[in-house]
């Protein structure tokens, strides 16, 4: 079964229609809600990257089309409706994941997403209710088939042998593959494909820097972006406010990855991760944890890597100010996605399973080598 992964319950507005023409710029306010923005220093890091060139797979309930995200769409396919080109969302959770990725807004108006230039591969795998008898290998496939040099995976699912050949052949292929952690409470630790080796697990911060309280943790986690909160884009042309879960801030990195694929198109996937990493701002016990992984994702850092050292994330609360910012083999999840909203995708308690699909089997093992 594959669900999602949003956490504390969303409030949807519609954006201004015609009778609310005039009004000044009440879609600004959605931009101004964005705190994520100002804390991970996203419009300094737009001077390095949009983005540009670089295709990012949204696998989820699909991305319908958005005001903020207009002509950054590509054709996708759907695996709950075949035949379709995963441009229906009756949910809006893949919307949202979308649009924190790759919205571009409306100049100052609208959200706006961490690769503003980069385009969103839709590949449906949801339906409305969040469930689905899916494994998530074929979309896997068909993301990196479609040219899409970072898959988001703001889901869980089963570790089924169909998805673990097709995420070792994504790492193969030289593909990025980011995954919601998981939140609790319907998880139990990290969910699968997040537990694999070469997926970038993502927990969620809120906005001082600490672990949301939505968030599993556990040796599997590699990184940390904010996920409390977060404002996006929703399905008809709507946006949705305080959401939070781990699929936000899976999305949040898949956009930072995208950033250092448009400005390093010779990085290979390893060493992007590698580079997030490294980069990224240590909170917590020191060097690796088992709550932010290697820290909380610093984006102008990973962008400017080997220049001036630059500061970590700011609190939202006070602009400019710092913020205060091996593991053992996992089980697998059933697949669902990983948000922490009325929405749950990322959850699906960790069944014991991984022992019948041959030991090891490359089920994370991290090293505390490169954290900070």
């Amino acid at each position: 079964m594959i669900r999602t992964a949003f956490s504390t319950s969303s409030v949807i507005l519609a954006t201004l229609g015609s009778a609310l023409f005039g009004v000044p710029a009440l879609a600004d306010e959605f931009r101004d809600m964005q705190w994520h923005l100002q804390y991970l220093r996203v419009a300094e890091a737009h001077t390095i990257s949009t983005g540009r060139g670089v295709t990012v797979a949204v696998v989820d309930t699909g991305v319908s089309g958005h005001s903020d995200l207009a002509g950054s769409i590509v054709s996708g396919t759907d695996f709950i409706d075949p035949g379709g080109n995963g441009r229906n969302d009756l949910d809006g959770h893949g919307t949202a994941m979308a649009g924190l990725i790759a919205a571009h807004g409306k100049g100052s108006r609208g959200v706006l997403g961490i690769a503003p230039g980069a385009k969103v591969l839709p590949i449906r795998v949801l339906k409305d209710n969040r469930e689905a008898e899916l494994e998530l290998g074929p979309a896997i496939d068909f993301a990196v088939k479609h040219g899409a040099k970072v898959i988001n995976i703001s889901a869980g699912g089963g570790t089924s042998p169909k998805t673990i050949k097709a995420v070792r052949a994504a790492a193969d292929a030289d593909v990025v593959i980011v995954a919601a952690a998981g939140n609790r409470p319907r998880d139990a630790g990290v969910i699968s494909p997040a537990i694999f080796e070469s997926v970038v697990a993502v927990t969620a911060t809120d906005r001082g820097g600490k672990i949301s309280d939505v968030s599993v943790t556990g040796p599997a986690i590699d990184l940390a972006a904010p996920g409390e909160d977060i404002t996006t884009t929703s399905n008809a042309d709507q946006y949705t406010i305080k959401q939070t879960g781990t699929s936000d801030a899976a999305a949040i990195v898949s956009g930072a990855a995208a950033l250092l694929r448009s400005k390093y198109p010779d990085m290979t996937a390893k060493e992007v991760v590698q580079r997030l990493e490294d980069t990224a701002t240590d909170k917590g016990a020191p060097g690796v944890d088992d709550e932010y992984g290697h820290g909380i994702v610093n984006i102008v850092a990973a962008l400017k890597a080997g220049d001036t050292p630059t500061p970590g994330p700011q609190s939202s609360s006070a602009p400019g100010t710092p913020s205060t910012p091996t593991p053992t083999p996992k089980a697998a999840p059933e697949t669902k996605p990983a948000s922490n909203n009325t929405p749950l995708i990322a959850g699906a308690v960790i069944a014991v399973l991984v022992a019948g699909l041959g030991a090891v089997l490359w089920v994370r093992r991290r090293s505390s080598g490169g954290a900070r």
